[in-house]
């Protein structure tokens, strides 16, 4: 017997998580623009593996099971694979290990404090979130990465790194968000999908 739930209300999880390591290892070897277009798959998967999993037919168990994976692949999605990047892009070392931590450790307070309240309302008790979600990551970084090919790399590093610095103070920061609902899914998908086109016609 093995641990875990493996059914097919986690499986688009998964599948986002398999593309942010698929983009770490991108990152890794210097192709940071192809890992832009597994960060946004990743977001994409995100984006609906809840949708698709509130339409399966699942026990209390499998639920909670569902808000803990959900944050442990967010931890990789868009906390971890945004850092390698990070590290990787900006020339400065210490500044890049002290924002990334800055960035790190934002990210897994406002996703712990996500965890206590989506066991409260998980099936929508509220029609914002407090504080802006790590997922909006995968949309913020790849519209800010395309500056790199308009500016020149000091100005890009800095704008690059205040793009960070505003994300993870955005976290943190007790603001309400409006929750994507109804034809907010459709516009987001289409959004990431001409993000797609933009970095495949940039390759």
């Amino acid at each position: 017997m093995i641990i875990g739930k493996w059914n097919k209300s986690v499986i688009l999880t998964y599948i986002g998580v398999v593309f942010s390591i698929t983009g770490i290892y991108l990152v890794v070897k210097g192709y940071t623009q192809y890992a832009m277009g597994c960060l946004i798959l990743a977001g994409i998967c995100d984006l609906f593996d809840g949708q698709i999993a509130r339409r399966i037919s699942r026990t209390d168990e499998e639920k909670l099971f569902g808000i803990e994976l959900d944050s442990m692949a967010d931890v990789i999605n868009f906390i971890a694979f945004p850092c390698v990047i990070l590290c990787m892009e900006m020339s400065f070392s210490f500044i890049s290990i002290f924002l990334s931590s800055f960035f790190a450790i934002c990210g897994i307070a406002r996703l712990s404090f996500f965890n206590m309240k989506a066991k409260e309302d998980y099936e929508g008790g509220t029609s914002f979130f407090r504080g802006l979600p790590v997922t909006y990551t995968a949309l913020i970084l790849p519209f800010a990465y395309l500056l790199r090919y308009v500016l020149q790399d000091y100005i890009f590093q800095l704008i690059f790194a205040a793009v960070y610095s505003g994300i993870a103070l955005f976290e943190i920061i007790d603001v309400q968000i409006p929750k994507p609902k109804g034809a907010a899914y459709p516009f987001f998908a289409l959004l990431a999908i001409s993000m797609l086109w933009v970095y495949w016609g940039i390759l």
